[in-house]
C-alpha cells in the first residue's frame, strides 16, 4: 500500500499544479497552498524554482525517495547526451510508470502496488520490483488471472490519459511493448515539467 495514500494530494496543493491532471485534485478548487498560511505569496528564489521543479518531477513518479531519486540523477549524468532528458527517460523505463501508461491501471500509485504485489510480467517472467528498468523491446503483461480486477478495468476506460507512441498496447491482451525510449516532449505530462531546473538542482 502506498505510504501516501491520505495526503498524496497534498503535493498539488503545495506546488499549486494539478500533478496527475485528475478531476478529484484539491487545485481545481482552491490553487494556493496548505495550511493557514497557504494563501501569502512570496517571490520564489532560483533554489526555489529549482527545488519545485525537483519535487513535481519526483512527486509524480509516486514514492519515489530521496535517495533512489539522486541516483537517477547520477546515472543521467553520467550517460551521454542531455542530462535532463536522461532522467526523463530513466523514470518512463521504470516497471510501473510503464504500467501506468499502458493504463493498466488507473494511478501511479496503484500502478507500484499493482507490480508489487506481482500482478506483472515481463518478457512472460514475473517481476514485482516497481523501480525495474524496461528496456526496448522488453512485452510488459498482466497475468491473465488479474485482467478482470476491479483495478484494471477502471485503468482501462480511463479517459483522462493518452497512450503515448513510445509503447505499443494491447488491451485485448492487456500487454505493451517499450518501444523506445521517450524524449521529455514525447510524455503526456498533463503538468510543464522542468528536468533542466531539477539538474540545476543538484549540480549546484
Amino acid at each position: 500500500m502506498s505510504k501516501r495514500v491520505a495526503s498524496k494530494y497534498k503535493i498539488n496543493r503545495r506546488l499549486g499544479v494539478n500533478l496527475w491532471g485528475r478531476p478529484k485534485s484539491p487545485v481545481n478548487k482552491r490553487e494556493y497552498g496548505p495550511g493557514q498560511h497557504g494563501q501569502r505569496r512570496r517571490k520564489p528564489t532560483d533554489f526555489g524554482i529549482q527545488l519545485a521543479a525537483k519535487q513535481k518531477l519526483k512527486g509524480y513518479y509516486g514514492n519515489i525517495g530521496e535517495k533512489q531519486f539522486r541516483r537517477y540523477y547520477d546515472e543521467a549524468n553520467r550517460r551521454r547526451g542531455d542530462t535532463g532528458e536522461n532522467l526523463v527517460g530513466l523514470l518512463e523505463r521504470r516497471l510501473d510508470a510503464v504500467v501506468y501508461r499502458a493504463k493498466f491501471v488507473p494511478t501511479v500509485f496503484a500502478a507500484r502496488q499493482f507490480v508489487n504485489h506481482g500482478h506483472v510480467t515481463v518478457n512472460g517472467k514475473r517481476v514485482n520490483i516497481p523501480s525495474y528498468q524496461v528496456k526496448e523491446g522488453d512485452v510488459i503483461q498482466v497475468k491473465a488471472k488479474s485482467r478482470e480486477l476491479p483495478l484494471v478495468l477502471q485503468g482501462i476506460e480511463s479517459v483522462e490519459r493518452d497512450l503515448p507512441d513510445y509503447l505499443e498496447v494491447d488491451h485485448n491482451q492487456m500487454k505493451a511493448t517499450f518501444v523506445r525510449e521517450p524524449k521529455l516532449a514525447d510524455v503526456p505530462y498533463p503538468v510543464s515539467m522542468e528536468p533542466n531546473l531539477v539538474i540545476e538542482f543538484y549540480s549546484r
